[in-house]
């Protein structure tokens, strides 16, 4: 019985441990929750002292019907308790009225987000440089137009030049150019 007590603990260690990882812990659609209401739990006695098996199934493995109808009030009513308050024993007293209900202030089931024992992510300081994205925008928008222009100036030069360099030599002194007008004349 020890042997086993000592698995049921370290599954339930276990358990949650994987509840605080933190890619269960920043989402806000799914949570991993331990419900600790079996921890804690002995099998109750019957009138004579002894186990009280009618919380068994015959083979005193499986819950029974009554044992089943306590886990699945234990689970519920640990549901509706913040994390850090929850119940970790189990009271076997076959009564309906210690079923808990929602109330209407929270009307939820509770996990470590909001039982506020986790920082709330809108109070938390954003290591985010804010200011970078239109910083690097318009920085990028400038050099742009920046380039383009340099390029749209440049771009004319380089043609003039092209050009001179295809052209034939037709650059003619000012004495030739005397000289024709002179034979014209004559």
């Amino acid at each position: 019985m020890q042997e086993l007590k000592k698995l049921n603990w370290n599954l339930q260690s276990g358990i949650s441990e994987l509840s605080y990882w933190h890619r269960y812990m920043e989402r806000e659609d799914f949570a991993v929750t331990v419900q600790p209401f079996f921890r804690n739990t002995f099998i109750p006695l019957n009138e004579r002292e002894g186990l009280d098996l009618t919380f068994f199934s015959e083979d005193c493995f499986y819950f029974s019907d009554r044992g089943h109808a306590e886990m699945a009030i234990a689970l519920w009513n640990n549901m509706l308790e913040p994390v850090g308050w929850k119940t970790s024993s189990n009271n076997f007293i076959y009564n309906r009225t210690k079923l808990k209900c929602p109330s209407p202030e929270r009307p939820f089931l509770y996990t470590l987000r909001n039982s506020q024992l986790l920082p709330d992510k809108a109070e938390e300081p954003s290591n985010a440089l804010y200011w970078a994205v239109p910083v690097a925008a318009i920085g990028g928008l400038a050099v742009g137009i920046l380039g383009v222009m340099l390029w749209r100036t440049v771009k004319p030069v380089q043609q003039e030049e092209e050009e001179e360099d295809t052209l034939p030599n037709t650059s003619v002194t000012q004495d030739a150019v005397s000289e024709k007008r002179l034979k014209a004349g004559n």
